[in-house]
């Protein structure tokens, strides 16, 4: 499975190379932040109880001529939303950690440098 670290992202962000960023959270959970462009696309609790079509049912709303970075509240979920859309044809990633990734990564956290670590060594 692709993923692709916070700090990554990132980059990729400020040098203009901007990946469509699917959110898959809750609508409440993405009102109370998200990362700044991103998509909402609250597929979360079908795909968490095993249903995919929900996600199937809304791959229109995903472009096909862009990179695609899935995130949700921890990376796990969102890596069953990659999966579906890789076996569509997507270039897809995760959020490696997913938004705790994302906001420890912007803080600058210690249990985002610990975490950054493990990912660089496997």
């Amino acid at each position: 499975m692709t993923t692709i670290r916070p700090d990554e992202l990132d980059a990729r962000l400020a040098d203009g190379d901007d990946p469509f960023i699917l959110d898959i959270r809750p609508e409440s959970n993405y009102q109370r932040g998200a990362i700044e462009g991103s998509r909402n696309v609250p597929v979360y609790d079908d795909l968490r109880s095993g249903d995919d079509a929900s996600l199937r049912g809304r791959l229109d709303e995903i472009p096909r001529d862009r990179d695609v970075v899935v995130v949700c509240k921890m990376g796990i979920v969102a890596k069953r939303a990659t999966g579906l859309l890789r076996e569509e044809g997507y270039d897809a990633a995760t959020l490696a950690g997913g938004m705790s990734g994302w906001n420890g990564y912007q803080r600058g956290s210690l249990g985002y440098k610990l975490r950054s670590l493990i990912w660089r060594l496997f």
